[in-house]
């Protein structure tokens, strides 16, 4: 009797949830973005939204909950009712860098807390100058750097973001000595890196582009292994002077952990179908994202591997220090 008694509480816990996977989905859909609005992040996330908006036939709406490196709004997503109605645009700095970085016990997540459901763009970040850096190549900015040792800085969209690593892995590699700046996002460090109060940023080719071409700012390199398409004129980093110089930031759609495999599939089967459209492909390639290889679970799985693997032995180098 016991048992049973035990056994019938379990099902009626899970029945909301299995209820909820049966008729998936019959009102809007929360996407959150752990990033200010105007980023990377939150252009590709609306893209997506919009496109998985029309497919699933109800409202997928853009919610940006940034702060602590997109810990907050990762966070949230994590400890969410995981019925399919909040999803995650998440990055590797989330999935990967914080929980590298980070005291277990500062992050108020886990990524096994998160059920990845694809990859949902590769983005090339750039290196952004100040114009009023007397450098025109990353030769000349290095060696700008180490004439002026400790007077120099860059910024990031935050402590302990991909953007703040590869600034840091930049560092290490080259040796200059240059103080980190962060902010909640790469556009909001703009007017000070136009301005010269910050030297210079990596960050996503997305916002910067325009005012690069504008002469507002300076590219001097892409962190990708080979060139843009959007800016092929832009060399890479690696080309550059810094051999082997890779860093990337990838973006995937997440739900929380106990989310129903139900739920989970249709939106596999429908972000695959968004990101294969003709109109999906063109509206990302004008934000200067790649489209991902293989951009379901088993995809996402592969590429978070080795993204741990890789920054895991950077980071074991010791000459990166995040504090």
């Amino acid at each position: 009797m016991i048992l049973r008694a035990v056994t019938m509480a379990a099902l009626l816990l899970l029945a909301p949830v299995a209820a909820t996977a049966q008729g998936w989905p019959t009102r809007s859909i929360t996407l959150v973005v752990p990033f200010a609005a105007g980023g990377g992040t939150d252009t590709i996330a609306r893209v997506i939204a919009e496109k998985m908006s029309a497919r699933l036939g109800q409202p997928v709406v853009v919610e940006n909950k940034a702060g602590a490196a997109s810990a907050i709004g990762t966070a949230y997503v994590a400890k969410a009712q995981p019925d399919g109605y909040t999803l995650l645009m998440t990055t590797n700095s989330a999935m990967v860098i914080l929980p590298l970085t980070q005291p277990a016990n500062s992050l108020q997540y886990t990524p096994d807390d998160l059920k990845m459901i694809g990859l949902t763009g590769i983005l090339p970040n750039i290196l952004i100058v100040s114009p009023k850096v007397p450098a025109k190549n990353v030769a000349e900015l290095i060696a700008y750097a180490k004439s002026k040792p400790g007077e120099l800085s860059f910024g990031s969209s935050g402590n302990g973001t991909i953007t703040h690593l590869i600034g840091e892995l930049f560092k290490a590699r080259t040796g200059i000595d240059v103080l980190h700046v962060p902010y909640r996002t790469g556009v909001q460090a703009a007017p000070d890196v136009m301005e010269g109060r910050i030297q210079y940023i990596f960050d996503n080719i997305i916002w910067s582009l325009p005012m690069i071409r504008a002469g507002q700012l300076k590219g001097l390199a892409i962190t990708t292994a080979q060139r843009s398409s959007l800016a092929p004129d832009i060399p890479t980093v690696a080309e550059s002077g810094v051999p082997g110089f890779v860093g990337i930031t990838w973006l995937g759609l997440a739900a929380p952990a106990k989310t129903p495999d139900e739920v989970v599939a249709r939106l596999d089967k429908e972000l695959r179908a968004v990101l294969a459209e003709p109109d999906t492909i063109a509206k990302m390639a004008a934000t200067g994202a790649e489209p991902p290889t293989a951009p379901g679970p088993e995809g996402i799985k592969t590429l978070l591997a080795e993204d741990i693997a890789r920054w895991k032995g950077i980071l074991s180098e010791g000459k990166i220090k995040l504090q």
